[in-house]
This record gives C-alpha cells, structure tokens and sequence, in this order.
C-alpha cells in the first residue's frame, strides 16, 4: 500500500502534466489562425468541399459541384495577408509561384478566380452569387453563407488578430 507521501506526489505530477498539457493545447490554439472557406447558401446543396477539390476549384480543374452547379471562386487581392496565407494552406503554393501558373493557364484560354477587394465584398458576393466560394475570417461569415471547411492555419503562418471584424449588434 503506497504512502500518503507516494499519493501525494502521484496526485502533484498528475495535476503538473494536466497543467502543462491544457498551457500547450491554449498556447497552440492562440497561435493559430482560421479561415472559414464560405459557399453561396445553405440551399446551395455543398456541406463540405474536402482540400484537394478546394484546391482544384481555385486552380480551376474543376469547375461543377456534384449536383452540377459551377463553381465560382472569388479571391482577395494578392497583397492581402488572408489571401497569402489561404493560397499556401489550401493550394499549396506562394503567390509566385500562383502568378506563374495563371500565366501559363491564361494562354490556354482559363483565367484566375475573380478577386474583390474585401473580406465583406467577399461575403456579399457569395451571399448573392450562387456557386460561388471564397474564403474569409470566422468573424465574417454571416446567415446568408455556409461555411464548407475551416483551413487552421499553424502558429508560423498566422495572422494578426481580426481588428478588421465587423461589429454585429448583440440579439
């Protein structure tokens, strides 16, 4: 039968684990960041869009969703932080290296998604626009979009707090 001083130091070590998981877990959620990627309305049929046809739509290799509506994805302009940071988490690539590739594409007749120069603008023109897709910060989404995927994005590529966040009134 162990000590109460075995107990006690049994009980410490689980509580000082405990602890320094719950600080790790805290410190990796406040160093992360979030894009909602959005979709035109809750009727619009799409749930959810897995990260390899996310990538595909922006890349314009596929253009229909599975109950045959066309995709429509809208960027942000290339200077935005949210839009450097979504083309390397969901297409896998700089904006570089995204400006060759449109460069080749344009020459085969395939232009680049639309950009609008907001986060709001994003959000109204996908509210408004069916199939379309884009992506913004959480505090952007609104009733009028569905949000298909959340991208996390790691701690390195995070962005400064949404200071941009439009106010909402308190219902």
């Amino acid at each position: 039968m162990p000590s109460t001083f075995t107990r006690w130091l049994v009980v410490l070590g689980v509580l000082v684990v405990a602890g320094t998981g719950a600080r790790c877990a805290m410190a990796a959620q406040a160093g992360e960041s979030r894009i909602a990627v959005i979709v035109s309305s809750r009727d619009h049929g799409v749930q959810t869009v897995d990260p390899g046809t996310l990538r595909n739509i922006y890349l314009k290799k596929v253009f229909v969703d599975p109950h045959g509506h066309a995709y429509i994805p809208v960027n942000l302009p290339p200077e935005s932080r949210l839009r450097q940071a979504f083309s390397r988490a969901a297409i896998g690539m700089s904006e570089r290296r995204l400006q060759n590739y449109w460069n080749q594409q344009y020459f085969q007749g395939v232009s680049p998604p639309f950009v609008l120069g907001s986060e709001a603008a994003v959000v109204e023109f996908v509210a408004k626009t069916p199939g379309a897709i884009g992506y913004v910060e959480p505090c952007f989404v609104t009733a009028d979009v569905h949000a298909v995927q959340m991208l996390t994005l790691p701690a390195a590529a995070s962005l400064p707090p949404a200071a941009a966040c439009p106010r909402r009134p308190v219902r």
